[in-house]
Formats: C-alpha cells, sequence, structure tokens
C-alpha cells in the first residue's frame, strides 16, 4: 500500500519592505485562521522592512495551540532564513505553494514572483509581468488602452520632469482638480488631490517620494466600482461591489484606520452595467496577463461616460471584511473555500506551465 503524501505545504509570506508592510500582516493573520491544518502544512515566513526573512516561530506556536491565540497582526520576528531554503521541499514528494500576501513595492510588483520563478516552486497570484505591469499604474493605463478599455485622461510623470511646464501642461490637459499618485505603490499611499498649481508642486512631491513615477489623473465625478476575478487561462468574475468613501475620496485612513467607508455588495448597478464590469474586468485581467486572483477597479460616470478602467490590484486586502474576499462570499465561495481555490490555481499553473520551462 503506497504511503499517504504529505499535505501541500503552503509558504505564507507577509510582511515585505513596502509602506503597506503593516497591512500584510493584518491579511496574514486573517488568512492564517481559515485555514485547514489538515490539509496544509503552514509555514508563516515574514519580511521585515530591511528585507530579512524570518520564521516566525511564535506564530507557529500560536497555530499549535489554536487559531483563536493568533494575534491581530502576525509578528514580524523570528529565526533567520535564506529565501532558497524557504520555499524548498521538506521531502521530494511534497507539493509547496507560497502565498505572497505582500502588498506594493517589492513584494506585489515581480520581484518576489521572479525569486519564486527562480526557485521553481508554486505560487499564489500573477507571474513577473502581470505582477510589474498592474503594480506600475502607469504602464497599466497603457496596456488597458490598448486593449480597448476605456481610461480616465491622466499624465505620467518621472520625478526629473517636475517643473512650472509640466504644471502648465496638466492646467491645460487635464483641468483642476487633478488627482496625484504614485506610479508604484498601493492602498491609496501618496494620493493626493490637487486644485491649482501650487498643490500639485505639492501633491508630486510626497509621490515622487515613494517612487520616482507618478501619475496625474483628471478628477472625476464618479461611484468607485470594484470587481473580484480569480482564474488562469479561464478567469471568471465575481459580483460587483461599491466602495462608498466617508473621505473625499478612497484613501489610506477611510481604508484601514477610520475604517469609516462602506462597502455595498452587490453594488446597486442596473443589471446590464454590473454585466459589463464583469466583462471588463475579465478582459482587464487577461489583457495585463493577470494569474490566480486580482481585484479590479472602475469609476462609473452615471450619465457620463459609464465605466472607466481604473486599476488592478493583483493581491488585494485579503481579511475577511476585505472587498476581494467579501465579494466572492457574496458570489458564493466563502474565505476558506477561496483560499483553496488559490492553492489549486497555482499548482495548476505551476503544472501547466512546467513543460515550457524545460525547454528554455
Amino acid at each position: 500500500m503506497s504511503e499517504t503524501p504529505p499535505p501541500v505545504r503552503l509558504v505564507v509570506l507577509y510582511g515585505g519592505q513596502s509602506a503597506e508592510h503593516d497591512v500584510s500582516r493584518v491579511s496574514a493573520a486573517h488568512v492564517l485562521r481559515a485555514v485547514d491544518t489538515t490539509r496544509y502544512q503552514v509555514d508563516p515566513v515574514a519580511i521585515t522592512p530591511d528585507g530579512r526573512w524570518l520564521r516566525s516561530e511564535s506564530t507557529v506556536a500560536a497555530l499549535a495551540a489554536g487559531a483563536h491565540t493568533l494575534p491581530e497582526a502576525l509578528d514580524a520576528s523570528g529565526t533567520d532564513l535564506s529565501p532558497q531554503d524557504t520555499v524548498a521541499p521538506v521531502r521530494a514528494d511534497q507539493q509547496v505553494v507560497v502565498l505572497p500576501l505582500l502588498h506594493g513595492p517589492r513584494g506585489e510588483d515581480g520581484t518576489v514572483q521572479g525569486l519564486l520563478e527562480l526557485a521553481d516552486v508554486a505560487y499564489v497570484g500573477s507571474g513577473v509581468l502581470g505582477s510589474a505591469a498592474n503594480m506600475d499604474k502607469v504602464m497599466s493605463k497603457v496596456v488597458a488602452a490598448a486593449a480597448g478599455l476605456p481610461i480616465v485622461r491622466h499624465l505620467a510623470v518621472r520625478d526629473v520632469e517636475v517643473d512650472d511646464a509640466l504644471v502648465a501642461r496638466v492646467g491645460q490637459e487635464l483641468g483642476w482638480p487633478v488627482f496625484v499618485k504614485p506610479a508604484n505603490m498601493g492602498s491609496s499611499v501618496g494620493v493626493t488631490r490637487a486644485d491649482d498649481p501650487a498643490s500639485l508642486h505639492e501633491a508630486l512631491a510626497l509621490a515622487t517620494s515613494f517612487d520616482e513615477w507618478a501619475v496625474v489623473e483628471e478628477a472625476v465625478s464618479a461611484r468607485e466600482i470594484e470587481v473580484g476575478v480569480i482564474g488562469n487561462e479561464s478567469p471568471r468574475a465575481s459580483v460587483p461591489g461599491e466602495i462608498v468613501p466617508t473621505h473625499e475620496f478612497y484613501d489610506y485612513e477611510d481604508k484601514y484606520l477610520d475604517g469609516a467607508a462602506e462597502m455595498v455588495i452587490p453594488a446597486d448597478l442596473p443589471p446590464a452595467v454590473a454585466e459589463q464590469a464583469r466583462e471588463l474586468a475579465v478582459l482587464a485581467f487577461k489583457a495585463l496577463r493577470c494569474d490566480g486572483l486580482a481585484r479590479v477597479d472602475f469609476f462609473y460616470e452615471e450619465g457620463g461616460r459609464g465605466l472607466l478602467f481604473n486599476e488592478i490590484n493583483t493581491m488585494p486586502g485579503f481579511t475577511p471584511f476585505s472587498m476581494f474576499p467579501s465579494l466572492w462570499a457574496a458570489t458564493g465561495l466563502p474565505y476558506p473555500e477561496l483560499i483553496d481555490e488559490l492553492v489549486r490555481l497555482a499548482l495548476a499553473r505551476h503544472a501547466h506551465r512546467a513543460p515550457h520551462r524545460r525547454q528554455r
């Protein structure tokens, strides 16, 4: 009688080196509370703000004592590891899947995904190209426009290009007000509104403190509609949801500190618009080379241009109360089953790509 294969080793990476380090630690705590430890050998690994990889013994001990003992945010301390050792299988017959619950640069932008490709290990989420293209708000808009998606008017700005001529161009081409965002950042970190040339200079200084590229967008009077997508070659979309911010726009404080922003699921949309949002979300997912999961965000200009593509988040917030899991719960895929499905998709993609890796 053959020996039963060991459970999948699920390496949960969290923390990271971006401004979203703490957000990641919260997401990871909720995931570990939900995973079925009879199906997975869970290995929590923290990445510190200075780039060290650590096995979190305190998290392992909490899991052994019961998931209810886990803190609200996982501890980013433990024993030093090399990235290679982190993802290596303990046994030759054991499947390994890495769940990189990392938000922002050096985690969601293709850097960690490249490391995992070199390690030849299955991982949840988009690959190097999809992660990098979607992390960069400038490049994602270029690809989205080429794919025929409707987008807002915008300008890409590099830090060395910020001068009075650039500010004048913004006023002429986009008008006032505008929103300024770091090109490579999430969770609305560094996003501000500018109403005139002086405030635009300030907004660009803030945005380019996070990244050398920024995007300046026209301000639109619109509702914020979000759609979850999961899958590989045959992605499927959730019901649309709507964010109703309490601040002037859906900023970091409204998302994570005040917690007052309202999520409406499903969004109160005409059936034709809801279906169009799902279709556009799948189109964006495919065009921008996503795999596994993504949250696709739109502006909805009622009585105007309709749905406008905003951006894709390839590793959205992942607590049970975050928009992405909530969208899927409303679509019939509860949180624990969503995690299982993402692990399954990671293994399927890794197996599908195996012949291509051998031929290189």
